[in-house]
């Protein structure tokens, strides 16, 4: 099965665009109602990519910064010393016994992460979630930023449902089954909806003053 489309830069975020805002004019209006460019938002993939998502799971940005960079610091940043490391050096970079364990079932899970960018999306999201510490979300991140899939969704992300809310004028933020049905009218778009929703979220709050 074909992986699909993949965001390479931002012509593609351009064209995708372009389709949802012919497809859908509220997505025309809510693009012309920001002034910045849509974001590109790419980012490398592999261990580190995931480790840092881990890292940050449950606490503040600036906690996670502060702990992602004593983990780099501590130089456990890479699966080999992460199984040769001990709790204690774990415990001295600011992680949690839980997150210890998530980080050493990364570094034992071995995932080829070449292979990933020749898996279609469901593939990629199922082979990462059998990681102990990382969920449906952190998946489909993964695969929208760091393997740059065109038409991959994040539906159980807060944001997205209020953005979706939003732009289409629900009474109520769409819980995560009823956010599936509604992105599926974007593909094979699902990641410039995803980048137009979380801008058009930012946009309408700092608008409102809401920080």
């Amino acid at each position: 099965m074909a992986v699909g489309r993949i965001i390479q830069g931002p012509d593609c975020i351009a064209e995708g665009v372009a389709a949802l805002a012919q497809a859908d004019p509220r997505f025309a209006a809510a693009v012309d109602a920001m002034a910045d460019p849509i974001p590109l938002r790419l980012r490398p993939g592999g261990f580190e990519t995931l480790l840092q998502a881990i890292v940050g799971q449950q606490v503040s940005v600036a906690a996670a910064a502060s702990i992602w960079a004593k983990v780099q610091g501590a130089g456990l940043a890479c699966p080999d010393t992460v199984l040769q490391a001990d709790d204690a050096a774990f415990r001295a970079a600011g992680l949690s016994r839980q997150k210890m364990k998530y980080t050493r079932a990364l570094a034992a899970a071995a995932i080829d992460y070449d292979a990933l960018a020749t898996m279609p999306n469901d593939a990629v999201i199922k082979t990462l979630t059998q990681v102990s510490g990382i969920g449906t979300w952190t998946a489909e991140i993964y695969a929208m930023f760091s393997l740059g899939r065109a038409d991959v969704f994040a539906h159980g992300d807060l944001a997205l449902q209020e953005g979706a809310r939003m732009l289409l004028d629900l009474p109520d933020r769409p819980k995560e089954k009823a956010m599936r049905d509604i992105a599926t009218a974007w593909s094979p778009w699902r990641s410039v909806a995803a980048r137009v929703l979380w801008a058009y979220y930012a946009h309408v709050k700092q608008r409102e003053g809401v920080q």
